[in-house]
């Protein structure tokens, strides 16, 4: 458990800090452009490095990766200084690509971590207690901008606030350093979990093209790809389209903090003994279906009274009334539970998701790869959602586009969760398989 919370503060100082200013919209400028066209270029390069990563990870070790893609995170938050004071985006978007290649090589480390140190019986609370450390830095990422531009009148952040992300960032890269190395780590009961030593990169390259055949990972594209597709959207035509700036950051408070409650209650059903594992998962795609369709239906409500937010020229938004204050309880009230309830599906969906691939395997290896994928493919999604905003595709159809992503996703999602097994035993079997080999250096215990 040591392990998986440490890995979650990582992700605290890094991920969640490039969410909550990815909250903000447009990476809390006014012209989204720029921050539209930078997470292109990150999740371009993310595809690519999100299904390699796992390969990377099994040959380099977990400890100097993340340190590695921590720091990318900190170059980019900076980027934004250099776009407050230069005007010129260019720098921006090429940190986004570098922070692709970070954040696919840091998530497939994680995901191994989260996934393939706990015992079969509780993976689901592993994820939940990572999902809340993780997810409490999403939330004080939303308290900072609040804070810091509580009384300013303009629609972008201030220098303040890049500075505190970019140190932030940096502590959460050092501490990676602190994550104990594999062979050391022990699981709460004192067990040990078995890690296949791939010692070239020839092996790790096979089992990558082997993923794109798996039946299971192709089972997984639709989840995979709609699993972050809808950020853009709630990023930006919600969220930077129709609150202030300081109420952007109120509203992230509230989406992370969703998160963590909905990852909590979520665990008690994916790890509960008195029901199969195939009806646990069957339970839980119905309640992510039922979820999101609400979810989404408030949406249009919502989308049907406005066509655009607030423009480079100046502008406002054509949301009745202008853009909406946290203050302006009668205004806000609808709208800032409906963000909530946005981070209450995020959470749900990719819990759920996690606990799929967690479900599939024990084998660390795997585990890595199927991580990897399941972020690269994520992230083709992305990078897909983010040219839709910058290409400036009508609110209205973006929404559109998001729900029958929902759906499409939900139908091999119920397939896998029919096919879930009670146990993965391949642990052992794989073991045996390398032992057989003859090669000692194969197999550790860790």
């Amino acid at each position: 458990m040591a392990q998986v919370v440490l890995v979650g503060f990582v992700c605290f100082l890094c991920p969640a800090m490039f969410n909550a200013l990815n909250g903000m919209g447009g990476g809390g400028q006014v012209d989204r452009t720029t921050g539209n066209n930078a997470n292109t270029a990150l999740y371009c390069t993310f595809v690519v490095f999100g299904i390699l990563g796992g390969a990377i990870v099994n040959l380099c070790g977990v400890r100097w990766t993340i340190f590695g893609s921590g720091l990318t995170y900190a170059l980019y938050s900076g980027s934004y200084i250099y776009l407050n004071h230069i005007g010129n985006g260019a720098f921006t978007i090429a940190a986004g690509g570098l922070l692709g290649v970070g954040a696919g090589i840091l998530w497939a480390a994680q995901g191994m971590i989260m996934v393939s140190y706990p015992r079969e019986e509780e993976k689901a609370h592993y994820i939940a207690v990572f999902w809340i450390v993780f997810n409490l830095g999403g939330v004080v990422g939303g308290i900072l901008p609040f804070a810091i531009n509580y009384h300013s009148d303009t629609d972008s952040l201030s220098d303040g606030v890049y500075i505190a992300f970019v140190i932030l960032e940096c502590l959460g890269a050092a501490l990676g350093l602190a994550l104990a190395p594999p062979a050391k780590v022990t699981r709460d009961d004192g067990s040990s979990v078995v890690l296949v030593k791939y010692t070239n990169a020839g092996k790790e390259a096979v089992e990558i093209l082997k993923l794109f055949m798996n039946p299971m990972m192709l089972a997984l594209l639709p989840m995979c790809f709609a699993s972050n597709f809808f950020y853009s959207y709630q990023y930006g035509p919600v969220n930077a389209s129709i609150f202030n700036i300081r109420t952007r950051g109120f509203n992230n408070i509230f989406y992370w903090g969703a998160q963590m409650a909905s990852a909590y209650a979520l665990s008690f059903l994916l790890d509960n003994s008195h029901m199969t594992r195939r009806t646990r998962g069957l339970i839980a795609v119905a309640i992510v279906a039922v979820f999101f369709n609400a979810i989404w239906g408030g949406t249009l409500k919502l989308q049907l009274k406005y066509t655009h937010g607030p423009l480079p020229s100046g502008e406002t938004t054509d949301y009745p009334g202008g853009l909406i204050d946290f203050l302006d309880s009668k205004r806000a009230a609808g709208p800032i539970i409906l963000y909530t309830l946005y981070g209450v599906g995020d959470a749900l969906y990719q819990n759920l998701a996690y606990w799929i691939i967690g479900s599939l395997t024990n084998d660390n290896q795997k585990l890595s790869r199927y991580a990897g994928f399941y972020k690269g493919i994520q992230s083709l999604g992305a990078t897909v959602a983010w040219q839709l905003d910058a290409k400036n595709v009508s609110y209205m159809n973006q929404l559109i586009g998001n729900w029958v992503l929902l759906g499409i996703s939900l139908f091999p999602m119920f397939y896998m969760a029919a096919t879930l097994k009670d146990h993965s035993d391949d642990t052992e079997e794989t073991k045996s398989q390398y032992m057989a080999e003859g090669d000692d250096d194969t197999v550790k215990q860790v």
